[in-house]
């Protein structure tokens, strides 16, 4: 099975890093999902939540104050100011 390399990053240090099957997150023009296999992009996301399902089927969530995300060959990168884990 396919699956994303998903790093989620803060100014100040790297939140959350690993394996996942799928990436949910709050762009400024609504809601974006990736999975395997999607197409390279560059967002710009608004205040929300960034949902991320491991590997392992865990799901992970962080609330982002804005940012942006970057999907190329199999790699997300979530960039966020400020991250807020549960």
């Amino acid at each position: 099975m396919a699956q994303l390399n998903v790093d989620l990053v803060a100014a100040d240090r790297k939140v959350w890093s690993g394996v996942a099957s799928s990436v949910s997150a709050p762009s400024i023009d609504g809601q974006i999902g990736i999975l395997p296999g999607h197409t390279p992009l560059l967002a710009v996301m608004k205040a929300g939540s960034v949902r991320v399902v491991g590997g392992d089927g865990k799901l992970f969530e962080a609330r982002v104050s804005g940012g942006f995300l970057s999907v190329d060959d199999g790699l997300v990168t979530v960039v966020a100011d400020k991250i807020e884990t549960a």
